[in-house]
């Protein structure tokens, strides 16, 4: 295949065929498509939840995604070619992640992302799904192959183990660089049906943590007056904030644990300029967690700016705000923090 690009002098500039792995670290494949979720699928992206992801064998899993119904996605990056043990390897990694529950998927996305929220929320907020719509946890599994030489016996045997009904997917890519140093991959299924592959970055297993100062950067005039107060708010209440990739868990903290109150996020996270409750995260960690959920629910709907998503309720950020209704917000967190202090911890 020959590419070319088009100069300003309508000459043709050829793209050169190059190897990948003589230019690029291993890790390189890997962060292009953790970043470009919808190179996987034409019509669909897949939503990243780990990298590198540590099995029961002490083996490790490139990628794992999940796709919109819940079904896993594992994905093994070869920069050269494939070796005969890689589809057994795939298999390895697929016989893990087949006994995984919801709660254990929850808790590889939590450590990657760096975020306290949990993957329900995000996965419908990921995929604009409806909150009414079921989602069937890990019922099936595609394994997918990215290489820029799939060998003739990792093709043979793929397309056997499809025919018994495993979904096995290969995909080839074509590295190319021209005289200006301007690079493009091209990618075709040599397994599997059309619906595949395209590329995304990171240097390490876990999304790189934001801050205070990077997330205020990214708020609009009603977000920096919510979020400010909030922030005060919680220097007075000595609470504490667990940052993740994109926001923060607000916390109350015990002598021998902490439980979060709400989640916050801006305008550039998958949930909008938003704060979430953390009903879960109650539920989960303090005692008559039924009384104090019901009052914080109670609370906002007659606060009147929260709505329902999914198990939770958000204040999606995106209309003028003004200083009685932060107030009003802060008056609910205020008692409702008063409530888990009088019940406590559940003791474990």
């Amino acid at each position: 295949m020959k590419l070319f690009t088009i100069d300003k002098d309508g000459k043709f500039v050829q793209f050169k065929e190059q190897e990948f792995k003589e230019e690029n670290k291993e890790i390189d494949l890997e962060i292009l498509l953790e970043n470009n979720p919808e190179y996987f699928f034409d019509n669909s992206k897949i939503l990243i939840i780990g990298r590198q992801v540590t099995t029961n064998l002490n083996t490790f899993i490139d990628l794992l995604g999940v796709d919109q119904f819940g079904n896993t996605v594992v994905i093994e990056l070869k920069r050269g070619k494939t070796p005969r043990e890689t589809l057994a390897q795939l298999i390895e990694y697929a016989s893990f992640i087949d006994n995984l529950d919801y709660n254990q998927l929850n808790e590889i996305y939590q450590d990657y992302s760096g975020e306290d929220a949990n993957l329900e929320d995000y996965h419908q907020e990921y995929y604009k799904s409806d909150s009414a719509d079921k989602v069937s946890w890990n019922k099936n599994s595609k394994l997918v192959i990215v290489a820029s030489n799939i060998t003739p016996e990792i093709k043979q045997t793929a397309m056997y183990l499809r025919k018994k009904g495993l979904d096995v997917y290969c995909v080839e890519f074509k590295y190319f660089v021209n005289n200006s140093d301007n690079k493009m991959i091209s990618s075709d299924f040599v397994v599997g049906d059309e619906e595949f592959i395209r590329t995304k970055i990171s240097s390490s297993a876990q999304l790189p943590k934001t801050d205070k100062e990077k997330f205020l950067i990214t708020l609009d005039k009603n977000g920096k007056l919510l979020f400010d107060s909030l922030f005060k708010f919680a220097e007075q209440k000595e609470l504490i904030f667990r940052w993740g990739s994109k926001g923060f868990s607000l916390n109350k903290t015990f002598t021998n644990g902490f439980v979060g109150l709400c989640f916050g996020y801006p305008p550039n996270s998958v949930y909008k300029q938003s704060i979430y409750t953390g009903f879960e995260e109650i539920n989960k960690k303090i005692k008559n967690a039924e009384t104090v959920i019901d009052f914080y629910k109670s609370e906002l709907e007659k606060f009147g700016k929260f709505e329902q998503a999914k198990s939770n309720l958000k204040w999606v950020i995106n209309k003028e705000i003004n200083t009685p209704d932060i107030e009003n917000y802060l008056d609910i967190l205020k008692r409702v923090i008063e409530k888990i202090e009088m019940e406590g911890l559940k003791i474990e």
